[in-house]
């Protein structure tokens, strides 16, 4: 009688481990979407000074400078939770900001312009810690991953509710391609 009690009482302290490393790593991967979510939102901030300064050097590229707009105004509407939808609207977001650097090689004054180089560099700043939290991101996903789909953890989070979280990553080649940018 006291071995099985035992063995019940085991079992339950080992679901509660289990439970408790389930809501650690979705504490994780929250944290870590909240960091991309920042750094987007830091990069979307940014845009409309650079375009902006690229205006008035590049007036007859309206076209592309409003895409960019259009596509930040995209970006900045997919939903919180959505990590596919916004992955794919800042994929082609990004692609649109390099079709703006690469403005600058067709106006000598505006890649001379201090206001632009600035921005340029903060670009590249962003760009950067984007991805070092994007990285954080889906490594905490993965993590989280492994979690719920891994026998006996699966068994716990499937009676709790736990889910798989998608990764953040660009699904469409296209957008995968570095743009060439010259200065």
């Amino acid at each position: 009688m006291y071995i099985i009690l035992g063995l019940i009482v085991l079992i339950a302290l080992y679901a509660v481990v289990i439970y408790n490393g389930l809501v650690r790593a979705r504490q994780m991967a929250e944290e870590a979407w909240s960091g991309i979510d920042v750094q987007l939102k830091r990069r979307a901030d940014l845009i409309p000074n650079l375009i902006e300064t690229v205006k008035g050097y590049a007036t007859h590229e309206k076209t592309t400078l409003e895409e960019v707009v259009k596509l930040r105004n995209q970006a900045q509407a997919v939903p919180t939770g959505d990590v596919a939808g916004r992955a794919q609207a800042e994929g082609l977001l990004g692609a649109a900001l390099g079709r703006v650097m690469a403005l600058a090689e067709a106006y000598p004054d505006l890649k001379a312009n201090e206001n632009f180089r600035e921005l340029q560099s903060s670009l590249e700043t962003m760009e950067s810690e984007i991805q070092m939290a994007r990285r954080y991101y889906n490594g905490a996903a993965r993590d989280l991953n492994v979690k719920v789909e891994s026998f006996p953890s699966n068994l716990v989070a499937g009676q709790f509710g736990f889910q798989k979280r998608e990764y953040f990553e660009i699904t469409n080649e296209a957008d995968r391609a570095v743009p060439t940018v010259k200065f």
